[in-house]
């Protein structure tokens, strides 16, 4: 049985995460639950319970937090049941894609071309950002770098446990 901190923990994130990133707040809640739960691998049926919430709502935010890789699901060799847990790749930064915002520039470009005539305040917007992408897309790759140096210090220092374990069977 969870204990009720947890799970006021979890609505805590479910509430930030609907707030600062539009996540259906099912979603916030159960990657918080993943966060502080025991054991990290739960079954479908075991977060609903926990979360006091339908099997069809925790799925829909299980589905949702895999396509943002947050979480995944494995499945051990002649188990019957999923179990969910977060995704290692969820403690990396995410948005971190330099080539993420060479999309983004790449499209602000685009319609950067269809106000080819426009007078300059009403290209503005897509000018600020075309040098917005450009900009973060040639510096992220520098603060990842920077920030793998200093996590990697800080691991070395014992602040932080080693990397995550490899990958599980998955389903």
């Amino acid at each position: 049985m969870p204990q009720d901190s947890h799970v006021l923990f979890a609505d805590h994130v479910g509430r930030f995460y609907a707030r600062r990133y539009g996540f259906p707040p099912m979603a916030g809640r159960l990657l918080g639950y993943l966060f502080v739960c025991d054991p990290p691998q739960q079954t479908i049926d075991e977060l609903s319970e926990a979360l006091l919430a339908s099997r069809s709502a925790v799925t829909g935010a299980v589905k949702l937090l895999e396509g943002h890789r947050m979480a995944r699901r494995t499945r051990a060799a002649g188990e019957r049941v999923d179990r969910v847990s977060l995704d290692p790749e969820s403690r990396q930064p995410q948005n971190f894609d330099s080539g993420l915002h060479g999309e983004h520039a790449a499209l602000f470009r685009e319609g950067l071309a269809l106000l080819a005539d426009a007078p300059p305040e009403r290209r503005a917007p897509l000018e600020e950002m075309i040098a917005l992408a450009d900009f973060l897309s040639e510096r992220l790759p520098r603060l990842m770098d920077e920030w793998h140096t200093h996590r990697d210090a800080l691991r070395a220092a014992g602040k932080l446990p080693p990397g995550s374990p490899p990958p599980g069977p998955s389903a």
